[in-house]
């Protein structure tokens, strides 16, 4: 698959990942439809990007809303060949806190939101691609989702957060398998600590903390770097069911 004719669709592609991915793209020659729940931050990235770019509302965790939100970007682009999963949520709690248990509400949130929205964008987008046009290889089309290494190295606290990544992987192979006769991919890339808008919210010296507990490079990761990977596994067409690992060879501890 050429990025330079892609015609994407990206969940949290106002900020972060997301928009990294989107912007790489772009640079490409190809066209990006970013959903996000951010309008105001929505419209300013997609003008950024200029006119192959647009912005749509989309609350990833809501089936109606990706439904609609898929169908429009199929309309407004010709066609989806990449579908990239990069909204998510990172609400940590202890399940046995100070308050009490951690309530099952705010887990399944995480739930919805991750690996539900990963999921609902998955599945709207393939219906579109397994009617594209396959190339020399048979592909019609790409999805990346966006796990973490808390999915295999998961801290106090990420009960949740683990459990809804560590599905994400969990359901890229069963994908993979299943969308194997439409000609379309299905892989998961899971990042280390990386320079999201979370993270840069945090102090400098907390920054430079973290990035110190990665072996090499001892820094954040950069949404370039994720990016990067994006296109890569577009590109290659023996990438298929797999999980790519983008840490610098952390491990993380308990906490």
């Amino acid at each position: 698959m050429e990025l330079e004719t892609a015609k994407a669709v990206i969940s949290g592609g106002a900020s972060g990942l997301g928009f990294a991915t989107a912007q790489r793209v772009i640079d490409a020659g190809g066209q990006v439809v970013l959903l996000d729940i951010n309008d105001e931050q929505g419209a300013t990235s997609a003008a950024s990007l200029g006119d192959r770019a647009t912005y749509i509302n989309t609350d990833v965790s809501n089936e109606a809303s990706v439904k609609a939100a898929i169908a429009a970007a199929n309309e407004t682009m010709g066609g989806i060949t990449f579908a990239v999963n990069c909204a998510g949520i990172a609400t940590a709690g202890r399940t046995l806190g100070r308050d009490g248990p951690w309530p099952s509400e705010q887990f399944n949130k995480v739930i919805q939101v991750n690996l539900v929205g990963s999921y609902n964008v998955t599945k709207e987008a393939a219906a579109f691609m397994q009617h594209n046009e396959p190339n020399v290889d048979g592909e019609r089309g790409v999805v990346v989702s966006t796990a973490s290494i808390a999915a295999f190295e998961g801290q106090i606290g990420q009960a949740a957060y683990s459990a809804s990544k560590g599905g994400v992987v969990g359901m890229m192979l069963p994908l993979a398998r299943e969308f194997a006769q439409f000609g379309i991919r299905v892989n998961t890339i899971a990042p280390g600590v990386f320079l999201t808008p979370m993270v840069a919210g945090m102090s400098d010296e907390v920054q430079e903390s973290l990035g110190n507990q990665v072996p090499f490079p001892p820094r954040l990761g950069r949404p370039e770097e994720y990016a990067d990977t994006a296109a890569f596994i577009y590109s290659t067409a023996m990438i298929n069911g797999e999980t790519i690992r983008v840490d610098g060879a952390i491990r993380m501890q308990p906490r």
